[in-house]
This record gives C-alpha cells, structure tokens and sequence, in this order.
C-alpha cells in the first residue's frame, strides 16, 4: 500500500541477449539442405512437401526466365522456378543430381500455393542449433539480403537459410497463378 499522493512505480531491469543468440533461438530447427552454383544452401525442412526426380517441364510464355515452366504433380499443375537463374547464377545442365523440391509457399492473399524449385542437388535434413546460426552480415546497401533467414555453420562449412516465400516473392507467385489459371481453363 503506498501513502497518499505517491505512486509506487516499478522498475525492472532486461538483459537483452546479442542478436545473433535471438536470431539462432528462433531459427534453430530442422532444414532441408541443397547444392546450388556450388553452394550449400538450406530451407526449413515444414515448408517442404515433397522431393521428385527431375522431370519434363511445359514451358510457359510470356515468365520471367528462371520460371521453367510447369508439371503436372499427379494432377495437379506446379510452376517451376530454376533457383540458379533466380539467384543470377549461369544456368547449367541437368544432371542425374538436378531435382525439384516442391515447396508451399504463400501468395500476396496470404493462401498457400505449391511451387517447385530445380536444384542441383539435395543434400540432408539437417538439425541447426541455435549457436550454429548467425545473423546474415551486412553486405551494403546496395546488396538485398532480406530473403536469406541467416547463416548456419556446421562442420566447416556455411549454408544460408532462405525464407523461401520472400525467394519466389509475391509478384512471382501472383503471376504464375494467372499463368497457371490459364493453362488449366
């Protein structure tokens, strides 16, 4: 009980935890790894749906030239994006090691949509721990980081976390669903 004309204020004291600890504790899970131009990189493992052997793609007018087009995925219709060309990597050719990995990822209306994404090759699922993960550094401002998650060291070696929604972007996917729309009206 305070006296009249007081007011009994409390004051509490936070320690913040480094941001790269925030970043690792909220990133830490399992993820998909993949080879890409050389690279290791990785998404998380709940935004997979599936895994498929590479196979023939319907290519699409009038897409950005890393959509290869679409397949049919037992009725169903998925545009296919080659992540090599969407990351301004030479394309290369396809190899007994190329797969699609089909993702869910979200439209600009906030519904899910599948999408597959030619990689060179799967590598694992792989556990991160928080103290593998570090927040992506800063390239300048002339570099746009915003769909890498972070960066995850492990065993030498550092793979990228994609967010993998902000990878596609929302203007790909709202337009390969009128492409998609299209095709199958």
């Amino acid at each position: 009980m305070t006296a009249p004309g007081h007011a009994l204020i409390f004051v509490t004291t936070e320690l913040q935890a480094p941001a790269t600890a925030v970043t690792g504790q909220n990133l830490a899970g399992k993820y998909l790894t993949f080879a890409l131009g050389g690279e290791s990189y990785a998404i998380p493992v709940l935004k997979v749906r599936e895994i498929i052997r590479l196979t023939s793609i319907t290519a699409v007018p009038q897409v950005p030239d890393y959509i290869r087009g679409v397949i049919n995925l037992r009725g169903k219709i998925i545009p296919v994006m080659d992540l090599r060309l969407r990351f301004g990597f030479a394309g290369a050719a396809n190899t007994e090691q190329n797969c699609i990995v089909v993702v869910q990822v979200k439209n600009p209306a906030g519904q899910a949509t599948a999408m597959g994404l030619v990689v060179d090759a799967v590598e694992e699922v792989a556990q991160f721990a928080a103290a593998d993960i570090e927040e992506t550094p800063d390239f300048g401002a002339q570099v746009d980081t915003q769909y890498i998650l972070g960066m995850a060291k492990v065993k030498g070696v550092v793979k990228a976390l994609l967010d993998i929604d902000r990878v596609i972007g929302g203007d790909t996917v709202a337009h390969l669903a009128v492409t998609t729309a299209a095709l199958t009206s």
